[in-house]
C-alpha cells in the first residue's frame, strides 16, 4: 500500500509542477503581451511625431507662400491706386473743362425730326 501511496503522491507533485508550469508560462505570455504592447504603443508615438512634424513642415510651407501671394497682392493693389490716382490727376482738369463746355455752351438746334405745323 506505500507503494499505491507513493504512486498518488508523485502523481500529485507532478500535478503540481505541471500547474506551476503552465502558471509560469502564463506569466510570461503576459510579460510578453504587455511588453509588445509598450513597443507598439512607442512606435505609433514615434510615427505619430513624424507625421505630425512632417504635417506641421507642410503646413509652414502652405501658410508662407500663402502670405506671399498676399504681400503680392497688395503690392499690385497699391500700385494700381496710385497709377489711378495719377490718372485722375492727370486728366481731371481736361475732363471738368470738356465737361463744362458742354454743359454751359449750349447751341440751340432744331431736331431733324421736328416738322413745324402751321
Amino acid at each position: 500500500m506505500t507503494s499505491q501511496s507513493q504512486g498518488i503522491h508523485q502523481l500529485l507533485q507532478a500535478e503540481k509542477r505541471a500547474k506551476d508550469k503552465l502558471e509560469e508560462a502564463k506569466k510570461r505570455k503576459e510579460k510578453r503581451l504587455k511588453q509588445a504592447k509598450e513597443e507598439a504603443m512607442a512606435e505609433i508615438d514615434q510615427y505619430r511625431m513624424q507625421r505630425d512634424k512632417e504635417f506641421r513642415l507642410k503646413q509652414s510651407k502652405i501658410m508662407g507662400s500663402q502670405s506671399n501671394v498676399s504681400e503680392e497682392i497688395e503690392e499690385q493693389t497699391l500700385g494700381k491706386i496710385k497709377e489711378l490716382n495719377g490718372s485722375y490727376n492727370k486728366y481731371m482738369e481736361s475732363v471738368l473743362k470738356h465737361l463744362l463746355n458742354s454743359v454751359c455752351d449750349v447751341n440751340p438746334e432744331i431736331h431733324v425730326n421736328y416738322r413745324a405745323t402751321n
